[in-house]
């Protein structure tokens, strides 16, 4: 008998976000998978009468939720050490702009990433990997930024691509060398700025290390016309743009990336009106972490009322880092993006799915449709706003599948 189909999901609840349905929900639905790829999706009376007799392995849901794979598009996980101390600064009343000036913040992290081997930093980095995909993530981001020296950075996008491989996961790489500037190079910005785009960017991105290049657009961090410096010389190279932008003053980084088509503008505490225009614009997503704003005990809140009126794509991430938001929960994330930004579970599922995918350009995730890569979570709740209600617990993931070979979640 030929197969029609690897892989038949029956009896489950799908949370397609796709159509006009809240969260394109199908009740009593089926998915087949096939060759890594969804190969059909519906209500479950309209499949075919022959699909179960010619699928090789059919797994009966009992109603549980299904959701693309969940995609954290904004970490920094690869890092040395970590910055538990800061932690406890501030809360004894130092300020993340303090603590920076101090020669603490990313520079410490630096310091520590330098001294560390590159499977020094895989062993650092594999348990905090693990961690997201035991919460549904089947694709991540990750950023260097913690070398700001040309083998550092090999070794933190090295790591990158070695926890894909070794987890089996998506894992897309951005170079973020304008992050901080480096101690050696505090008397000459120009002359590290330089260094990044003449020398570090071009070497990484021909050794196939890079797929997109961000930077810190910010008074502690880099100035509009440095940033423009980086991203003409990313545009020379093909390599589509994103920025940490608006977190803690407007310098109007988010209208800045949008002028290059940026994939997304990312934190917008402070984004103004015309930013907001200007990103509808372009389409660029703007991506949403909770993670900083609750850990940095912010109190201006993005304005999310503007973003929904222009339509701009929200996205939510873990901004998974060591200083200023050391979360290792996307779904964490997700209910933080609705209590604390006042997202609706909608918006926050939407913005770990489908306009994650976005963010990242990747247009075959995100959604549960024909021809999408077959990258499923399976959940053990049957109403998608529960995956933002529960706040915590290890125990709502079910199975993951990762491009149509089911995973065990892992510990």
């Amino acid at each position: 008998m030929t197969r029609h189909w690897d892989h038949l999901l029956l009896d489950a609840t799908l949370a397609t976000f796709t159509g006009d349905v809240p969260y394109g929900l199908i009740a009593h639905g089926a998915i087949a998978l096939h060759r890594g790829r969804i190969a059909w999706v519906g209500p479950q009376g309209e499949l075919p009468a022959d699909a179960v007799e010619r699928t090789a392995h059919v797994d009966y849901l009992g109603g549980a939720l299904v959701t693309p794979g969940l995609i954290d598009c904004h970490t920094h996980l690869v890092f040395g050490d970590n910055r538990a101390h800061e932690f406890d600064l501030r809360l004894n009343g130092a300020s993340y702009e303090e603590i920076a000036r101090a020669g603490g913040g990313i520079v410490s992290t630096v310091k520590a990433t330098r001294e560390a081997s590159e499977d020094a930093l895989f062993a650092q980095a594999l348990p905090r990997a693990q961690a997201l995909l035991a919460d549904g993530v089947t694709t991540l981001e990750i950023k260097s930024g913690y070398g700001l020296d040309l083998d550092t950075e090999r070794r933190m996008l090295r790591v990158a691509r070695r926890l894909g491989e070794a987890l089996g996961i998506s894992v897309r790489t951005t170079f973020l060398g304008l992050h901080a500037l480096p101690p050696e190079y505090r008397d000459d910005r120009d002359a590290y700025v330089a260094q990044v785009c003449d020398d570090m960017l071009p070497t990484l991105a021909h050794e196939g290390l890079v797929d997109a290049v961000d930077a810190f657009c910010e008074s502690i961090g880099f100035t509009p016309a440095e940033t423009r410096r980086v991203f003409e010389r990313a545009t020379q190279l093909g390599l589509p743009v994103k920025l940490h932008a608006e977190q803690l003053s407007d310098l109007d980084g988010a209208a800045l990336v949008a002028s290059y088509r940026g994939l997304s503008a990312d934190h917008l505490e402070h984004l103004s009106d015309s930013g907001i225009r200007a990103m509808a614009a372009a389409g660029t997503v703007a991506v949403l972490l909770p993670g900083a704003f609750y850990a940095l005990r912010e109190s201006k809140l993005p304005p999310i009322a503007g973003l929904r009126e222009q339509r701009v794509a929200m996205a939510v991430a873990t901004d998974c880092n060591p200083g200023t938001s050391p979360l290792l929960s996307l779904r964490l994330a997700a209910s933080m993006a609705c209590t604390l930004f006042r997202l609706t579970p909608e918006e926050a599922l939407r913005g770990v799915t489908v306009n994650a995918a976005k963010a990242l350009g990747l247009s075959d995730r995100g959604t549960l449709a024909i021809g999408q890569r077959a990258d499923l979570a399976v959940w053990h709740v049957r109403e998608p706003a529960e995956l933002c209600y529960w706040i915590g617990g290890s125990n709502v993931l079910r199975d993951v599948f990762l491009g149509g070979a089911p995973l065990a979640p892992q510990a």
